[in-house]
């Protein structure tokens, strides 16, 4: 089939783009928890019969960069047994995952063969007629799966087993119908089985939405067109992103960034890149970061590879597509037994923030050498908290709450200051804090003050971005129950080329009665009791350029708006 007109390409780019959208859109009105239907912890991507990636949403960058990964894995485990109306299920990180809380469905779209297709025998799936076409791809985060501690993260883990329900890739559905079985055995093992249910509900019928519109598309246009729309799509991704690779300075770099700790003891955890830039392409080579911990701050191999991916997104123009093509100037090397690489079994749940967060600050660091134009910097560091407990408003029912509020601050960058509140390098701003109110209405906390914490950016000839600050007060009917997961209580944010580094966090509990204490980052069992505060300061983003060239007309306007 010959490659379609730069025309058709365009607009069938923009279909493939407007397909994956619709479907977040979706999710997103469908959710039944608050960290979809509010924070938005969700991702969607297209991926081809070869699991590639075609077309992806603005959503959490570190999602989407593993989801090919989960492509991948469906297809090796159900190669020739996939059928229309099939969904497949999985979240392991050592089968195609990233960490146990980010459930992957994968749906197959097919296309009865046409006179003028293209088989594709060495990449389609054959199967009563049909040829796999296209893998509609919705990975979102749930709000307790399991393990010892609920909310999804146990920062008391030391394995893998403790962190959750583990999913390797299994056919949730068949004939356009859920297997009762296995959604019940699934929701059995989560503490609210309610929101369990209803994401995974949202989930399937985004996807179904998304098989929908490229059924349509493949009516209109047949599968032999599209895929070669597909090919020219990614090597035109390719080209635009070699060309701007090619612009920067050739040669050798290394940037570093350190994690607190591991909550076992283990501090300054070290990632270490070198990255080797030559014409249009990039190596990253992570094999000289610190071995793998205890804890969970250490990366599955899909988390660790998107978010290389991430820093190079971060660089290149807005106006490339994030694809398959676009990511193969990228080589990325690591050595399994790293906290970058962790051998199987590992505990890794706080991966997609850390160490998530400190490779993309280590690989830009690098790289700002061949591009400081491009580097920004540092993004903030997560910290979350999770409470568990009663609410007295809905005849004691139990909730799960995630903290998102209180963002940290993006980083400063060649044009201009960061953004506050945009949050950490592994969203980009895709994770919302949503309404105070609707928080308000549906849980039982009232939020006494939340407003950006002067002080907290990093300065320099552009500031970083501003943390938050929050008083939470806790209305729970009785004791609740809280754990935190995070980093950067004693790292902040990065800052770049001569910029300052973001102030760090420090969340400190209030009790009604006692003395205060600072939570640490990496928490189980935390014991609230009604009316108490818990005091949110997050850090603000790090600064970029040498401090003495900030404009005084910018430090004046800062001091006016009560921003330092």
């Amino acid at each position: 089939m010959p490659t379609p007109d730069p025309v058709t390409l365009a607009v069938l780019e923009n279909r493939f783009r407007a397909v994956v959208e619709e479907m977040g859109e979706a999710l997103l009105r469908t959710a039944t928890s608050q960290i979809l239907n509010s924070s938005r912890d969700f991702s969607i991507a297209l991926c081809d019969a070869r699991g590639r990636l075609v077309a992806q949403a603005d959503h959490i960058p570190v999602h989407v960069g593993a989801m090919p990964f989960a492509a991948e894995a469906v297809l090796e485990a159900f190669r020739g047994q996939m059928r229309p109306g099939d969904c497949f299920l999985l979240n392991d990180p050592w089968h195609g995952g990233s960490h146990l809380p980010d459930l992957t469905i994968v749906l197959p779209v097919f296309d009865v063969p046409r006179p003028d297709s293209d088989p594709r025998p060495e990449a389609s799936d054959h199967r009563d007629g049909h040829d796999l076409v296209f893998l509609c791809v919705v990975r979102a985060h749930q709000s307790d799966i399991g393990g010892a501690t609920h909310g999804g993260y146990n920062p008391s883990a030391t394995e893998i087993w403790q962190e959750g329900i583990r999913i390797p890739p299994i056919r949730l559905g068949e004939g356009d119908t859920l297997r009762e079985d296995l959604v019940q055995m699934l929701a059995l093992n989560t503490r609210i089985a309610r929101d369990f249910r209803g994401d995974l509900m949202a989930m399937w019928g985004s996807a179904r939405l998304g098989a929908k519109r490229l059924q349509a598309l493949l009516a209109s246009h047949g599968a032999a067109k599209l895929n070669a729309a597909t090919d020219a799509i990614l090597d035109l991704a390719e080209a635009h992103a070699r060309r701007i690779i090619g612009t920067w300075a050739d040669g050798t770099w290394q940037g570093e960034a350190v994690l607190d700790d591991d909550g076992h003891g283990a501090e300054d955890i070290t990632i270490r890149a070198t990255v080797t830039k030559q014409g249009g392409a990039l190596v990253v080579d992570l094999t000289a970061s610190d071995p793998q911990t205890l804890g969970f701050v250490n990366s599955s191999w899909p988390n660790t590879v998107s978010a290389v991916r991430m820093a190079l997104a971060y660089l290149l123009d807005p106006e490339v597509a994030k694809n398959d093509g676009a990511f193969r100037p990228l080589t990325v090397l690591a050595r399994e037994g790293t906290v970058v690489r962790a051998a199987e079994g590992a505990a890794v749940t706080l991966c997609t923030s850390h160490c998530s967060n400190e490779i993309v600050e280590a690989v830009v660091k690098a790289l700002s050498n061949a591009c400081p134009a491009r580097a920004m910097g540092g993004w903030g560091r997560r910290f979350r908290i999770a409470i568990q407990g009663q609410d007295p408003r809905r005849a004691g029912r139990k909730f799960v709450w995630h903290l998102f509020h209180a963002r940290p601050g993006g980083g400063g960058h060649a044009t201009g200051d960061g953004w506050s509140g945009a949050g950490e390098w592994h969203s980009a701003g895709g994770l919302k804090f949503g309404s105070v109110e609707m928080a308000e209405a549906r849980f039982p906390l009232f939020f006494r003050r939340h407003e950006f914490l002067a002080g907290s950016a990093g300065d320099g000839q552009h500031r970083g971005g501003l943390g938050g600050e929050l008083e939470l007060v806790v209305e729970t009917a009785g004791p609740a129950r809280a754990n935190t997961a995070g980093d950067g209580a004693r790292h902040g944010a990065a800052g770049m080329l001569g910029g300052a580094d973001g102030a760090p966090h420090r969340y400190t509990l209030i009790p009604g009665h006692g003395t205060p204490r600072d939570l640490r980052t990496k928490e189980t069992g935390v014991q609230l009791a009604p009316g108490d505060v818990l005091h949110v300061r997050s850090g603000g983003g790090g600064g970029w350029g040498d401090p003495a060239r900030r404009d005084p007309a910018a430090r004046a306007a800062d001091v006016a708006e009560g921003l330092v």
